[in-house]
C-alpha cells in the first residue's frame, strides 16, 4: 500500500474531503491530491471521478470552487482532483512561466530534457494515481470517469480517448482541443515534447478522436464570453474532427460565461449527471 501522508481532512455533506500527499515513483516527486469520500463511500465501494484542473491549478481549486462535493453525495460518486504538475523539482526555470512548468504540467508525459526526469502527469494520472487510489479508497476499479477545465479538460479528453476501457465516461469545460493549433498547446509541446511535431499527436483530442474515436458521448460545456476562446480553445477543431468520424459530442454554448470557476459550478450538476448515467 503506497503510503500517504493525509494533510487535512473536513466532514463535507456527509462525506469526507481529503488532502493528501505522497511519493510519486512516476512523477519522481511529492505529488498531492484531493479526495471527496460521499457518505455512500462508508458502506460500500463507489464509482470514481477524477477532474483535472486547468493552467496555475493545484489540488484544491476544484474542491473550493466548484460546489461538486454536493451532487458528488447525492450520487454516491468518490472525487479525485491531483494537482496539475510536479513542484520543487529543481528543474531550472520551473517557476519562470505560469503558463508552462509549475501548474502546466499538461497532463502529458515529457520526453525532451530537463523535463523528462520529473513530468511524466500522463502515466501518473492514467496508472500511478488510479492504483494509489484504489489501494487506499473504498473505489470501484472498474468504475471511473474523468473531466477538466481548459488545461485539464484537455487532458481528461486525450486520457479517455486513448484509454476507453479505463473511463466510462468523459466531459469537459472550456477544453483545449487542438493544442497542436494554439499558443499554449504550441508551448508545452515544444518545451515537454521537442519539436518533432508527429510526437504532439498523441496528445491532441482533435487529432486522437479521429483515430481512436470514443464509445460514448462527449460533453462539453463552453462560455461565449471566455476570453480564450479563440485564440486558444477552438472548440469548433473538435466538433469538425467529430464529425468527420460520426462521434457523439454535446457541445454546447453557454451565453454570457467566462473561463472561471462561476461558470463551472453552473454547470457542474450536469456534468456529475452526465458520469453517473455512465458509472452506475
Amino acid at each position: 500500500m503506497t503510503h500517504l501522508q493525509t494533510i487535512s481532512e473536513y466532514q463535507c455533506f456527509d462525506g469526507k474531503l481529503g488532502f493528501y500527499s505522497h511519493a510519486s515513483a512516476t512523477c519522481n516527486s511529492e505529488m498531492r491530491f484531493a479526495v471527496y469520500q460521499p457518505p455512500q463511500a462508508a458502506q460500500k465501494p463507489v464509482p470514481v471521478l477524477y477532474f483535472l484542473s486547468g493552467l496555475t491549478c493545484t489540488e484544491e481549486n476544484f474542491m473550493v470552487k466548484a460546489g461538486a462535493q454536493r451532487y458528488a453525495a447525492e450520487h454516491g460518486l468518490m472525487l479525485v482532483a491531483p494537482d496539475t504538475s510536479p513542484r520543487n523539482t529543481g528543474i531550472p526555470g520551473e517557476d519562470d512561466a505560469w503558463d508552462f512548468g509549475t501548474g502546466a504540467g499538461f497532463y502529458i508525459g515529457a520526453t525532451a530534457e530537463p523535463w523528462r526526469s520529473h513530468y511524466q502527469m500522463y502515466s501518473y494520472i492514467v496508472q500511478e494515481l488510479p492504483a494509489v487510489i484504489a489501494a487506499n479508497f473504498p473505489i470501484k476499479p472498474d468504475k471511473q470517469g474523468i473531466f477538466g477545465h481548459s488545461m485539464g479538460g484537455h487532458g481528461a479528453l486525450v486520457c479517455a480517448i486513448r484509454n476507453p476501457k479505463q473511463y466510462k465516461s468523459v466531459s469537459a469545460f472550456a477544453p483545449i482541443v487542438a493544442p497542436m493549433n494554439c499558443p499554449w498547446g504550441q508551448k508545452a509541446f515544444n518545451g515537454y515534447l521537442g519539436s518533432n511535431q508527429d510526437s504532439w499527436r498523441a496528445y491532441d483530442a482533435s487529432e486522437l478522436i479521429k483515430q481512436l474515436g470514443y464509445h460514448s458521448l462527449i460533453l462539453i460545456d463552453q462560455g461565449t464570453a471566455d476570453k480564450f476562446l479563440t485564440e486558444q480553445l477552438k472548440p469548433e477543431l473538435f466538433e469538425q474532427a467529430c464529425a468527420s468520424v460520426n462521434q457523439p459530442l454535446n457541445l454546447r454554448y453557454q451565453d454570457g460565461y467566462d473561463h472561471s470557476y462561476y461558470f463551472i459550478a453552473s454547470f457542474i450538476a450536469d456534468h456529475i449527471r452526465h458520469h453517473t448515467i455512465a458509472l452506475t
